[in-house]
């Protein structure tokens, strides 16, 4: 390389005119020069060639003050509170106008839309300095909409606007369990009434009594309700998947033929229609099937069902479609449900403390309707839920026994099933790092 690079050189001097050489060799030489200088200077660690200092100088900032004359009105965004009344309300947003209370204490849509008030709900104000109301605008819990009641020249006026008051937003929450589903939804911040959902919509897949690890994660995509920017409440859950002692089990919501919406699983598999494993949303087995002594009589008996621990008023779910063969009392079962279901399968729901307002024998009901109230009724020593399955009318091991699952979709079915799915697919892939493909 040096080689070549001399004789490059020499073949340019050789082409140069013999007077100048002298002089253009000097300009070559120092241009290279100050190209090497030019480099060492802009190194990075290299002290700047000009002395640094530093200069403060403060700056006068003109004085604001509030205008005594101001009456621009305050605007005000509240949440209702749990208890909250209108008395309660108006001390909050420094409302003082009788006239604006009475007129809503005294006008019939304004009574029933303050009897509606939901905790969580926007309320919006605007209020003079002096406490006069301008606009006051209230949630309608029933139907949606908001009853506003406004200050005009005639005085104060009411109008209820019936749109879709609540936008809905999609939202996403992953984690892991550590000691339990409650405790690692709260702490991801997942609405109590979402790990409900998720208990329920997994309950045919995972017994969460005793299936339950240290480890197991889950993700989930569902919608919250904002009104006017403010979330309210959780809506659908629309994609889940729970990661149970190594096993992915994934469901999605999707909307059939019949516009109904059902759980199916990744490859079309209806949950509908499959058994809950527990009627109950959490709670804990303090009987097993079997031999037991019996804590009544003192004497050991066949215990047909499934004992869950929880507090008298704990709503019961069904824990499958069916229709309700008997409703009422029964001796040792106190009050009871049975309800009937496909292929030879009914369940029993005993020890009631009461039973849904309106169910009566010969009503149908769906996976999850709530049927009935823990209690302690017949031969009972407190509070719990006995639950049986039977087949044939023989009772079977409810947390042992193989129950049915629903019929997958058509052909048809599975084309629309696959292209309203894949969105939410792709979110819960999004969630846990894995790609779409390997979630189907």
């Amino acid at each position: 390389m040096q080689a070549r690079r001399n004789k490059i050189l020499a073949d340019l001097q050789a082409h140069l005119p013999s007077a100048p050489r002298a002089w253009i060799l000097a300009s070559l030489f120092g241009v290279s020069l100050f190209g090497v200088v030019a480099a060492t200077a802009t190194a990075p660690d290299a002290p700047p060639p000009f002395p640094l200092e530093t200069v403060v100088e403060r700056l006068d900032l003109q004085a604001l003050t509030a205008s005594a004359e101001d009456t621009l009105p305050y605007v005000y965004d509240e949440r209702v509170q749990a208890g909250d009344t209108i008395h309660s309300i108006f001390r909050r947003l420094n409302i003082a106008d009788p006239e604006a209370l009475a007129f809503l204490l005294n006008d019939a849509q304004g009574k029933a839309t303050l009897r509606q008030l939901r905790a969580g709900r926007s309320v919006t104000a605007l209020v003079n300095p002096d406490g006069r109301l301008l606009t006051l605008s209230l949630p309608v819990a029933q139907g949606g909409g908001r009853f506003t009641i406004e200050r005009g020249a005639d005085g104060i006026q009411a109008k209820e606007v019936r749109d879709d008051a609540l936008s809905t937003v999609v939202e996403m929450r992953s984690g892991t369990i550590q000691h339990s589903l409650f405790g690692a939804t709260d702490a991801v911040g997942l609405p109590d009434s979402v790990a409900s959902k998720l208990a329920e919509i997994f309950g045919t897949e995972i017994n969460f009594h005793t299936d339950l690890r240290r480890g197991d994660s889950f993700s989930v995509v569902y919608e919250t309700l904002y009104d006017q920017g403010v979330p309210t409440r959780a809506g659908k859950v629309l994609a889940a998947e729970f990661v149970n002692q190594g096993k992915r089990h994934i469901v999605v919501l999707f909307r059939g033929d019949d516009g109904r919406d059902q759980y199916y699983t990744a490859d079309g598999r209806s949950l509908r229609q499959a058994f809950l494993r527990s009627p109950l949303e959490f709670s804990r087995v303090t009987s097993g099937f079997g031999r037991r002594l019996h804590p009544i009589h003192k004497n050991w008996r066949t215990h047909a069902g499934v004992d869950f621990a929880a507090p008298t008023g704990t709503p019961i779910k069904a824990t499958s479609d069916g229709t309700v063969s008997f409703v009422g009392s029964q001796r040792g079962y106190g009050n009871i449900i049975i309800l009937q279901h496909r292929d030879r399968y009914s369940t029993a729901y005993a020890h009631l403390n009461g039973f849904a307002r309106g169910l009566r024998k010969g009503d149908r009901v769906n996976q999850g309707d709530v049927i009935g109230y823990v209690g302690m009724t017949g031969w009972a020593t407190g509070p719990h839920l006995h639950y049986e399955i039977r087949v044939n009318n023989v009772p079977h091991d409810p947390m042992r026994i193989a129950l049915p699952t629903a019929q997958p979709l058509s052909k048809r079915e599975l084309v629309q099933f696959n292209e309203q799915t894949a969105p939410l697919l792709e979110r819960i892939a999004l969630l846990n790092h894995s790609t779409v493909a390997a979630l189907r």
